[in-house]
């Protein structure tokens, strides 16, 4: 199952060092059946699972002022057996995911230009108000994360 996990660049670059994305459970989004059941068609919903993790990497940047205003998705393919449907937490594409996830599972990454960075902040700010949806999430290669934090 492919999930989308908000994290923020101090946080990747934790993930990078350790090899892996810990914190049993973790907070994810995905197409679930609560997601199916609002329409539209895969991508449309995978797309959705992605913007609702933007808003969550978005809380995270909230809690963390000295982060660097970016948001940061990850994308991973997990088996299905760890993951669970939590619909309620964090809206119909919420999931909780049971261990931790390798680098090797990792897909992608989905990440604001630092030229969004103001903005980006000003949202960080009220992470309720949605500015945040003036700015796509661009997309990066496994291997290019190192170069994000550095």
């Amino acid at each position: 199952m492919r999930v989308y996990l908000p994290t923020t660049l101090p946080a990747l670059a934790g993930v990078l060092a350790e090899g892996r994305v810990g914190g049993e459970p973790i907070a994810a989004f995905a197409v679930t059946d609560a997601l199916r059941a609002t329409g539209g068609d895969d991508e449309e919903l995978e797309y959705e699972a992605l913007l609702s993790a933007g808003d969550a990497s978005l809380r995270l940047l909230a809690a963390d002022p000295s982060a660097p205003r970016r948001r940061v998705v990850l994308a991973a393919d997990v088996p299905d057996a760890i993951v669970t449907a939590t619909p309620d937490e964090a809206g119909p594409a919420s999931v909780a995911i049971g261990g931790s996830v390798p680098l090797k599972r990792l897909a992608s990454a989905h990440v604001d230009d630092a030229g969004a960075a103001e903005e980006i902040g000003a949202a960080a700010a009220d992470p309720e108000a949605g500015h945040q949806d003036e700015h796509e999430l661009m997309w990066y290669a496994v291997q290019e994360l190192k170069y994000l934090v550095e």
